[in-house]
C-alpha cells in the first residue's frame, strides 16, 4: 500500500502523511506539477478535484473544487510559498468560498511536502501545520485524515 501512515499530532498542531512509491522523486514531483495529473488523485475517489486555476510557481495560486457524489462542491485554494524541484514544495492550503477566495471561518494549513529518494523509489512526507490544536481537531473531525489517505492511495495507479 502506498500510504504508510497518517498521524495527527495535537501538540505540534500537525497532520502528517507518509507514503512510499516505486518511482523516482522526479516522477512523483510531476504528479504535483501537472494540474491534470493532480486532478486524478487530489481528493478521495468519490470527491474528485478540478483545478480551475493553477500557477505552479513561488507566489502562484491554485483554485480548485472537489465534487461529491451528490454533485455538491467544496472549494479550496493553495498559495505556493516554496518550490525545490524535485525535493520539496510548500504552500498554504485551505477552504474557499464559491468564487475560490479563502474562507476565514475554516483553518488554513501551512503545508510542506518532501520527496526523499529511497532504494525502492521515493518516500513522500506531507505535513499540514495549523495555528492551533483546535484547528487541527476541527479538520480531523471533518474527515481530513481519512480523505487524504484515500486521495494519496490513488497515486500508485498513476505512476
Amino acid at each position: 500500500m502506498t500510504v504508510i501512515s497518517t498521524t495527527p499530532d495535537p501538540d505540534a498542531h500537525t497532520l502528517t502523511l507518509v507514503a512510499e512509491f516505486t518511482a523516482p522523486p522526479k516522477a512523483v514531483w510531476q504528479l504535483w506539477a501537472d494540474p491534470r495529473l493532480l486532478e486524478r488523485w487530489w481528493g478521495p475517489p468519490t470527491y474528485p478535484a478540478t483545478f480551475r486555476e493553477y500557477d505552479f510557481v513561488v507566489g502562484g495560486e491554485a483554485r480548485y473544487h472537489m465534487t461529491g457524489p451528490d454533485g455538491s462542491r467544496s472549494n479550496g485554494f493553495w498559495r505556493l510559498t516554496a518550490l525545490d524541484e524535485p525535493r520539496s514544495l510548500e504552500f498554504e492550503e485551505g477552504f474557499a468560498d464559491q468564487h475560490g477566495n479563502p474562507t476565514a471561518s475554516l483553518p488554513v494549513a501551512a503545508t510542506r511536502v518532501d520527496f526523499d529518494e529511497t532504494a525502492a523509489g521515493t518516500r513522500m512526507t506531507i505535513v499540514f501545520r495549523y495555528d492551533t490544536a483546535e484547528q487541527l481537531e476541527r479538520v480531523v473531525a471533518m474527515g481530513m485524515a481519512e480523505g487524504i489517505t484515500l486521495s494519496f492511495g490513488q497515486i500508485d495507479a498513476l505512476l
